[in-house]
């Protein structure tokens, strides 16, 4: 499916822990040009952020802003050491064997004894993140894509119209260069009669002068070969693969051949639907800068 180079998509998640928000844009480029804008926090994914992208875009300058929020980073923890007050108890009891001391130990004491009792930040678990960013990311991507679709559809028609276009003026270039060779065909016979006035004049040599003249503007070729690259470009635009590049080179063919038509003209008929070819040949080149 044709897809445009421009695109726009946004997805957010939203959780008991965290909040993703994904947005997606592109503009026209001729490579991947990729860049992702995210909190550090985030920094240990890009490899995979990245990698799961190009699942979905192939072309284009394309910034991906990726926004989170942690709401358990606040979040403690009281954790209980064991062995650590196990250690504090047996001091304890030695300090009360060795001294003779009544063993007063309580809860509350030991409690309050360096690392008995301990506040731990809960973190993020890695997998749990991100399987929670890589599924926003690609719902953000998914909606990217369609728009792409939805322009690629619109370029898709405009192409089409203007392909037919430059079959029309193709269509008026053949029609009109045989009669030019008629009319220089009679221009010649009338000027020879003109200067040589009853003196009659070799017909065979007005006929080789005409073949040259035939020879010198036919187009034949060149028509021939723009109605073959328009019939390639729009069987390539219906093929559904990324031919972004495949179709610029067509169309560099195309006006390639609109060029030789041009130089080959000496009717203004001809010449005038040779630069309308070339304009429109050049509007479609513009117009596939858009294409993936």
């Amino acid at each position: 499916m044709l897809k445009s180079m421009t695109g726009f998509g946004r997805y957010e998640s939203v959780s008991e822990a965290r909040k993703i928000t994904v947005e997606i844009k592109a503009v026209n480029h001729r490579y991947l040009d990729l860049s992702v804008k995210m909190s550090k926090k985030l920094g240990y994914f890009e490899a995979g952020i990245r990698a799961l992208l190009k699942n979905y875009i192939q072309r284009g300058k394309v910034d991906v802003f990726i926004t989170y929020e942690d709401y358990s980073e606040n979040k403690v923890t009281v954790k209980y050491n064991r062995d650590v007050a196990e250690e504090y108890v047996e001091v304890f009891r030695k300090m009360q064997e060795d001294f003779g001391l009544e063993n007063d130990l309580t809860t509350g004491v030991l409690s309050r004894c360096a690392d008995v009792i301990t506040l731990e930040e809960q973190t993020a678990d890695d997998e749990e993140l991100w399987k929670d960013l890589s599924g926003c990311i690609s719902k953000a991507a998914e909606r990217f894509v369609q728009t792409r679709i939805d322009e690629g559809e619109n370029l898709k028609r405009d192409l089409f119209e203007k392909l037919d276009l430059v079959l029309s003026y193709v269509d008026f270039i053949e029609e009109r260069s045989p009669l030019v060779v008629d009319e220089y065909r009679e221009r010649l016979t009338q000027k020879v009669q003109e200067l040589l006035g009853d003196t009659k004049v070799d017909p065979g040599v007005l006929a080789t002068e005409i073949t040259i003249f035939a020879d010198k503007i036919c187009v034949d070729e060149e028509t021939v070969r723009l109605r073959s690259h328009v019939a390639n470009m729009k069987e390539t635009l219906s093929s559904g693969e990324s031919i972004g590049r495949k179709l610029d080179f067509i169309a560099q063919e195309m006006n390639r051949e609109a060029n030789t038509t041009l130089s080959k003209s000496s009717d203004l008929a001809i010449t005038n639907k040779a630069i309308d070819l070339k304009t429109e040949i050049e509007k479609i080149r513009e117009q596939i800068q858009n294409i993936e």
